[in-house]
């Protein structure tokens, strides 16, 4: 086993930054309501980033193997929300969305697959914890 490591400084009330051993550093706030700054991302929507900075480079890279060309690739990744505290995710969805020319399903399909039950960390544990699913669209440029 590894250890990874983080470090958090407070900037001003609930403003954070942050950084880990890659050494690059992320602001992290709260609402003004709060006691924030509202001068960087919510703490919590980091996970949505994590997902999908995760499951997207493995697609990318098993999709770069299969020496598929895609024009454009997003994702759109929402959460479903407690409504009381602690107020905690309980389902995450990604939809990947692919812009390219003749894109065939089949390899967006096993990219997707391969990441979400293979490759992606991320997935893996949020699995421990919530349901996550996806879905996928071809958008033929």
């Amino acid at each position: 086993m590894s250890e990874v490591k983080a470090y958090i400084k407070q900037i001003n009330g609930i403003s954070f930054a942050g950084k880990t051993d890659s050494g690059h550093w992320v602001t992290m706030d709260g609402p003004a309501d709060f006691g924030g700054s509202d001068a960087g991302i919510r703490p919590k929507e980091l996970l949505l980033l994590a997902l999908g900075g995760c499951t997207g480079s493995d697609v990318v890279s098993i999709l770069q193997k299969k020496r598929v060309k895609i024009d454009s690739y997003e994702m759109n990744i929402t959460a479903t929300q407690t409504e009381d505290h602690p107020k905690v995710y309980t389902a995450m969805h990604v939809e990947y969305v692919f812009k390219g020319k003749d894109l065939k399903e089949d390899d967006i399909t096993r990219a997707i697959e391969l990441s979400q039950t293979k490759y992606c960390g991320v997935t893996k544990m949020f699995e421990k914890a919530m349901t996550v699913t996806h879905s996928f669209k071809i958008i033929e440029s």
